[in-house]
């Protein structure tokens, strides 16, 4: 870690955080709750991912700071369309990617509450004189988002502040349709912050089909009506590398970054 340029929030003393904020009143957000992430990667995948692009924004652009992750989301039941999609039977329950055969249970708060705690730590970052709070969300649930854009105009509109956020998941995930729960591109991003993170031994053979609904893993296709009919993984974690990892981390810091200066000015 640079020392030159301390990234960490709660590492700075009160002096040193208002005289950073009169350089740039700039604050980076980390968001995303504790989640499911089949058995081969850990239940922080989604905050860890977006703690990492945070500070390598904040690093890249020597500018702002970033707060102490907020490990807090939401998640709703599955409509009857998705529940098909995953491959579950007609009116199978499940709350986001809790599926069945879970090891585990995710960190899913009610929306409302979600809202309440999001909103009441944006105004207190925005009380404290931040001009400019960026969220660095790291989950895409489509009610966890609602929220967040919610709040991102709601602030900016209401606040001295402008405030504004970016799903941190590469741009090539998002056009090639990869943006999927647990699958190549997070199996691979996890190899790249941490190779020992990640246990693939925990999956069967890679001549093995996995099916969504038996390891919460999932393609970006299982979310929308152009779902494999198979309900097979396709873009399929098991053959993630680092490298790979490397290379969309590094686009989504250049993107995010992009996002972040255009708020900025």
């Amino acid at each position: 870690m640079d020392k030159s340029f301390e990234t960490r929030y709660e590492w700075l003393r009160p002096g040193q955080l208002v005289a950073r904020r009169q350089e740039c009143p700039l604050i980076i957000v980390p968001l995303a709750p504790l989640e499911y992430h089949g058995p081969h990667l850990p239940l922080g995948t989604d905050p860890i991912n977006a703690t990492q692009v945070a500070h390598a924004c904040c690093a890249k652009l020597r500018k702002g700071v970033v707060r102490p992750t907020l490990t807090v989301g939401t998640e709703r039941e599955r409509d009857p369309a998705m529940v098909e999609s995953l491959g579950f039977e007609p009116g199978t329950y499940v709350v986001g990617m809790d599926f069945p055969s879970r090891l585990w249970n995710s960190h899913y708060l009610p929306e409302e509450v979600f809202a309440l705690l999001l909103a009441a730590e944006l105004r207190i970052l925005i009380g404290q004189g931040y001009r400019y709070v960026f969220i660095a969300n790291g989950h895409g649930a489509y009610n966890h988002l609602e929220v967040v854009r919610r709040l991102c105009i709601e602030l900016s509109s209401t606040t001295p502040a402008k405030v504004d956020y970016h799903l941190t998941i590469t741009r090539e995930a998002i056009e090639k349709g990869w943006g999927g729960h647990a699958d190549v591109v997070e199996t691979s991003l996890l190899m790249y912050y941490d190779a020992q993170s990640v246990d693939l031994g925990t999956l069967p053979p890679r001549e093995v089909p996995l099916h969504y609904k038996d390891f919460s893993i999932c393609d970006g296709a299982a979310f929308s009506s152009a779902y494999d009919r198979q309900h097979i993984v396709r873009h399929d974690c098991r053959d993630a590398t680092a490298e790979r990892g490397r290379r969309w981390f590094e686009d989504c810091v250049a993107d995010t970054c992009e996002k972040i200066e255009k708020l900025l000015s």
